[in-house]
């Protein structure tokens, strides 16, 4: 059985921040103003879950390509995984990305990034029908 989430964004007024607050069930609607209210299946309770192009290994090499590290973090040693979440549409898009767990501001905007610049995705489905997926990744930082 496919569970439906239904989550609050709200935008922030700084550049590309974003607040996701979930709860379960309901119908789609829409606010005025500065927030939305979205509704996305969980990625268990799909028949298909959504898929990077190519696969988890093709999604991973993306990271390393397309990682830039800040470099002020990278001198002074700022290191960690920013988890991040977002919801890959009903035609593989992402929107909805936001920083769940996040390490430093430079190191959580680039993650985002790196979200923002991905290739459509193999959708999520419920029998033949294309669905949106609420999905979680973490993006690491290492020296």
């Amino acid at each position: 059985m496919s569970s439906l989430i239904r989550f609050i964004i709200f935008s922030s007024i700084s550049v590309g921040s974003t607040l996701a607050l979930s709860a379960k069930g309901g119908n789609m609607q829409h606010y005025s103003g500065d927030r939305e209210i979205v509704e996305v299946y969980d990625p268990d309770t799909v028949d298909k879950a959504p898929q990077f192009p190519g696969g988890d290994i093709a999604m991973m090499n993306f990271i390393n390509r397309e990682r830039v590290y800040p470099e002020r973090a990278y001198q002074e040693g700022v290191q960690g995984r920013v988890r991040c979440s977002f919801v890959v549409n009903e035609d593989g898009n992402i929107s909805h990305i936001s920083v769940i767990k996040g390490v430093e501001s430079s190191l959580d905007r680039e993650a985002v990034r790196i979200i923002s610049e991905m290739p459509v995705w193999n959708a999520g489905q419920i029998g033949n029908r294309t669905v949106p997926v609420y999905c979680i990744i973490s993006i690491p930082f290492r020296k």
